[in-house]
């Protein structure tokens, strides 16, 4: 099993691609606050804008064009460099980094294939896997017949299951002698998108793996969850041999139904779009990914987002309802972080406990977990989910 390191030329030229896209976006802000403040008022028909707007493009668009023309020379230098420059195996920090910016704007860079998206990739101790069956022998010696894949959250690295020295898959590993893979991702993306790929590696790797799979469980972390049942959808309808394998999918903290973060995001950005003064700054607002933006309500299927204006003043829950994967075991864990049970338990910081657990106030939305499969940890935050003891007895009893 090889690193996959990183250049350090093509890390520069990311960072540099990303910082002119973010110059001529506040270039546009602030001439659209320019436009409006100077205007003059609605009552007379804001009649200073054209005069205002004549003045002023020769001075925008300078500042535009010189934008273009340094991060042209600045590609064009660092592509020279870049040779020079040498590479290094990303550390957990540059792991950790490269996840939160790919959280945050993982669809743009993609979009306008900056170095530092994410590729998808099946991976073990921060290592791809080349999922080719000689290629797997040599990097899983002895490799089990049974195996769970762990799939990060939003903002996050595959590397981040390690949290205060503990690990939930090397743990499972340890106990139960099962084999565990992780997924690393650009989690900016389209939660379906994400779930789409997800489905196809998962074939590749089922047919590549050294002995036959006997089952495969799939553990999601916060957005995990989400890009995990996506995943199954798209098995299913594809008719993925690894979809008849998998026998388990534990949900750990994940917005079956939406977080208020992001609702709250939303509606700040209607907020300021609803006054033509603060309008302009409405636009920051939509520097989130769509990965964040599918978030809102839980979106899982393509049909949620596509040929809709995911920015729209809309605040209704319009998903395609999707059920539990069929014939296989299902489990969610809710954490709060009030310290004992009562009738209104708060969230973990980003998740409240029904949604965690799948519960909608439409009846017919509500995930048919069953009681016996659903479980609340107290006194826990998101980020806590894993470490916690109670968290990862729970893990260990249904996948053992």
């Amino acid at each position: 099993m090889t690193s996959k390191a990183r250049n350090h030329g093509e890390d520069l030229r990311g960072a540099s691609r990303l910082a002119i896209d973010a110059t001529r976006a506040v270039t546009e802000v602030v001439e659209a606050m320019h436009l409006t403040l100077g205007g003059g008022p609605d009552l007379l028909g804001r009649p200073l804008e054209r005069p205002l707007r004549v003045l002023t493009a020769p001075v925008y668009g300078s500042i535009k064009a010189v934008t273009k023309l340094v991060g042209a020379g600045l590609e064009l230098a660092l592509g020279q460099l870049a040779p020079l420059l040498g590479e290094s195996t990303p550390g957990p920090e540059r792991e950790a980094l490269l996840a939160a910016l790919n959280g945050v704007v993982g669809d743009h860079l993609e979009a306008t294939g900056n170095p530092l998206s994410i590729p998808m990739a099946l991976r073990r101790e921060g290592h791809p896997l080349e999922l080719e069956p000689a290629a797997l022998r040599a990097a899983l010696p002895g490799a089990a017949g049974r195996v769970v894949v762990l799939v990060h959250g939003s903002s996050m690295a595959d590397v981040q299951w390690n949290r205060r020295g503990h690990d939930h898959g090397a743990a499972l590993a340890r106990d139960l002698g099962v084999a565990t893979v992780y997924l690393h991702y650009n989690s900016g993306r389209h939660i379906s998108t994400n779930g789409r790929d997800l489905a196809e590696l998962l074939e590749r790797m089922v047919r590549a793996w050294p002995v036959p799979i006997e089952q495969l469980d799939l553990v999601g972390h916060s957005m995990g969850g989400l890009v995990s049942r996506s995943a199954c959808h798209h098995g299913e309808v594809a008719a993925h041999a690894w979809r008849a394998k998998l026998g388990r999918l534990v949900c750990l903290g994940t917005p079956h139904h939406g977080a208020p973060l992001e609702r709250g995001g939303h509606w700040f950005e209607l907020l300021l779009g609803g006054h033509r003064y603060s309008a302009p700054l409405a636009r920051l607002g939509r520097l989130r990914s769509a990965g964040v933006t599918d978030m809102r309500f839980g979106n899982v299927l393509d049909e949620d987002w596509q040929g809709r204006d995911r920015f729209a003043p809309h605040t209704k829950d319009t998903r395609t309802h999707l059920p539990l994967p069929s014939g296989v075991a299902c489990f969610a864990l809710a954490a709060t972080t009030s310290a004992t049970p009562g009738p209104r338990l708060l969230g973990d910081g980003l998740v409240p406990v029904d949604s965690a657990l799948g519960k909608h106030r439409v009846a017919a939305r509500t995930l048919r977990f069953p009681v016996e499969s659903q479980r609340i940890v107290y006194g826990t935050g998101h980020l806590e989910l894993l470490d916690r003891p109670q968290v990862y007895e729970a893990l260990r009893g249904w996948l053992g």
